[in-house]
């Protein structure tokens, strides 16, 4: 017997990074199946294609794509938000096929406001000036994620408790602390400024519902954080947001998945994909 899924008006997803090391895509997939949306939003940053590589492109990741492609085909509406990471896209804003729609932000009519959904690397000054550091700022930080699953696998042989040494940098760091702070105060003076209730962002991997006092009055800051390390998303339903935190459910047993699909390899995965995809383009 099947399990419910929730019901959720708006999901908003940022920061997966499918190509990289450090992505959970099958939490991820977990996640989707679990929840019965209307509007699916991905902020930014959903395929890195910054460290994308032919050489690393597990199933998992084109499941996570699979799935979406099926949402869509069920009539989900999805509203592909680009970031710094998928900055390609940018140059298709505005494109459109079926329920599928590219842009560069979104403003939502909500209950009680609008909200203004971006993914916020407009706002990075090293993506603004020294787009070569914040590349190689990304291969390093997979480099970490991979480093930090190395250690945890030690602590937890030996009886510990896992640890996140990505936080625990930025925690430390004055100026990453700084940055995280002028970047969410920067935009919720500028939501307030143009009268907006809600701020959705993503990019910095900080999840989080906060209110906060703009330049204009008080704005909800709210931001998506990420699928490599918090495993967060932001669900709206019934005029109210809530922050979702994953819980690690590897250990049960997929009820949605057939057994066929566990077996195809990426080639066949793809092919299938391509043709489910032709009924959009017609």
């Amino acid at each position: 017997m099947s399990t419910p899924k929730r019901k959720v008006e708006i999901l908003v997803i940022s920061d997966v990074h499918l190509g990289t090391y450090g992505c959970h895509a099958k939490e991820l997939l977990r996640y989707l199946k679990s929840v019965d949306m209307d509007h699916l939003v991905l902020n930014g940053d959903i395929v890195d294609i910054w460290q994308f590589s032919k050489r690393y492109w597990p199933k998992s990741h084109m499941k996570v794509v699979k799935y979406i492609i099926n949402l869509m085909a069920k009539g989900v509406r999805v509203t592909y938000i680009t970031g710094n990471h998928d900055e390609l896209l940018r140059k298709f804003a505005g494109f459109e096929l079926g329920s599928l729609v590219i842009v560069n932000k979104l403003i939502l009519k909500l209950e009680g406001g609008h909200a203004w959904i971006f993914h916020g690397d407009v706002f990075d000054v090293t993506m603004k000036h020294s787009k070569w550091l914040a590349k190689l700022g990304g291969v390093g930080y997979d480099m970490l994620i991979l480093l930090n699953r190395a250690v945890n696998r030690g602590l937890e042989y030996m009886g510990g408790s896992r640890i996140s040494l990505s936080k625990r940098i930025k925690n430390s760091v004055k100026s990453a602390v700084s940055f995280i702070n002028n970047f969410e105060q920067l935009t919720v003076d500028l939501a307030s400024a143009n009268g907006y209730k809600y701020v959705v962002c993503g990019h910095i991997h900080q999840p989080v519902i906060k209110e906060a006092q703009g330049e204009k009055g008080p704005v909800t800051y709210l931001n998506s954080g990420d699928w490599v390390e918090n495993l967060t998303a932001l669900e709206y339903n019934e005029g109210a947001w809530s922050l979702y935190r994953h819980e690690d459910t590897a250990g049960i047993l997929d009820e949605i998945e057939t057994e066929l699909e566990q077996d195809l390899s990426n080639n066949a995965m793809f092919d299938r994909l391509v043709s489910e995809f032709k009924p959009f383009s017609s």
